[in-house]
């Protein structure tokens, strides 16, 4: 077996707060670190030639995919990895890498674990498989200016479904989306403002709506955000393609978040249709229904997502929505239609799988407390761990 070299490939611009920890990750394993900077003003060349990084300079134009594509025609390795500089390989998993370039595919897809929220919390993520490894000189390059893309659908002509695509079980931490990040880094106003460039452009990607889109929803725009994501779907459609299916979450998630109901259903079924694997949307649907009062049916669709879980990476997937949070909606229904018990264990479960969401705790609080005739008299100042432990005492049939 003749042996298969790797070379990482990055753009950064003052990153010295996270390169470090990237490198790190990732140093053992891979052969050359090929790094192209955009302007650094900080340490950040520094850092990456401290870790025997190739570092290139490449005077900013408006466009990450150039930034992205100059490196790869450096990169001298059979297989090409690519990573943002505020994304780290799970330490356990980074061994990996080297078997997976011994498999006959020309592209691959890791498990990318993006953190949301003020910090780093495997309960508040959104996890999905992401084209990230890839056979060099296959003709794989970056396209679009802003949310650059490989283009997967070109170079592998026998398919262009992203389910077809092997995924490896090697884990990527992507703190970029965090509040602190963002905040620092203006996001909003550096994305939006490329992204409206990109909408003059004539024959525009469908996916630049849908990242304007994102970023209205991020700041709770949701008529402008509603508008682009609609666009979005028009665009893919005139193509003669089936719209991606985070397009049809986003869609519900405006609609949910500001209180369109009545035009999420029955809507909503529609998109199922054309992903019933997706159990955000299944979620969303039994959201729906708890909000328009029809708890059984809700109930029944919380429980689906339950047996669904958040294991199908194919998808944008919100950790919790399979499993603590389709619990604490659960208990939701169950309160509802007065079934206290069931309630108890299913927020008691719910909180037990994550303590950081605290909606489960607070309710079961409410309820053990309102009822101590079902769960007994409480201690002064009872603990989490006191509650959920009388909720999972209660026995249901």
């Amino acid at each position: 077996m003749n042996f298969r070299r790797l070379s990482l490939c990055m753009i950064v611009k003052d990153e010295e707060n996270h390169i470090s920890n990237c490198l790190n990750s990732i140093k053992s394993v891979v052969d050359e670190m090929i790094i192209v900077d955009t302007g650094s003003s900080d340490r950040t060349v520094e850092i990456c030639k401290s870790f025997g990084a190739q570092v290139f300079d490449f005077p900013w134009n408006g466009s990450f995919s150039a930034a992205r594509n100059y490196g790869l025609d450096r990169a001298t390795g059979d297989w090409i990895l690519w990573l943002d500089a505020d994304e780290e390989i799970d330490s356990s998993d980074v061994y990996k890498l080297r078997d997976a370039l011994y498999c006959d595919d020309y592209l691959l897809s890791i498990h990318l674990i993006n953190y949301y929220g003020d910090r780093p919390d495997p309960n508040k993520t959104f996890d999905i498989a992401h084209t990230r490894l890839f056979q060099n000189h296959k003709g794989f390059k970056f396209t679009n200016s802003i949310h650059e893309m490989l283009n997967a659908n070109e170079v592998l002509t026998s398919s262009d479904d992203n389910q077809s695509i092997k995924v490896v079980p090697i884990k990527v931490y992507h703190y970029g989306y965090l509040d602190s990040v963002n905040k620092s880094k203006k996001k909003f106003e550096r994305n939006f403002n490329m992204l409206t460039d990109e909408l003059e452009q004539k024959n525009r990607d469908p996916w630049i709506d849908y990242h304007i889109a994102s970023e209205y929803y991020r700041v709770e725009q949701y008529d402008k955000a509603f508008n682009h994501v609609n666009r979005s779907i028009v665009g893919f459609l005139q193509q003669l393609k089936t719209p991606p299916s985070l397009l049809y979450r986003l869609k519900y998630s405006i609609l949910i978040g500001s209180g369109s109901i009545e035009g999420a259903w029955p809507g909503i079924e529609r998109a199922i249709s054309l992903y019933p694997d997706y159990v955000d949307l299944h979620f969303y649907k039994g959201l729906i229904l708890y909000i328009k009062e029809s708890y059984i049916e809700a109930l029944e669709v919380f429980e689906h997502c339950l047996e669904m879980g958040e294991g199908n990476l194919h998808h944008l997937t919100l950790k919790g929505v399979g499993s603590f949070q389709a619990l604490y909606y659960k208990g939701c229904c169950l309160e509802k239609l007065g079934q206290i018990e069931a309630t108890a264990q299913a927020y008691a479960l719910a909180a037990n799988l994550s303590r950081t969401f605290s909606l489960p705790i607070s309710a079961l609080r409410k309820l053990v407390i309102k009822h101590q005739d079902i769960f007994g008299e409480l201690p002064k100042n009872p603990t989490d761990e006191t509650i959920i432990a009388r909720g999972l005492s209660i026995n249901t049939p």
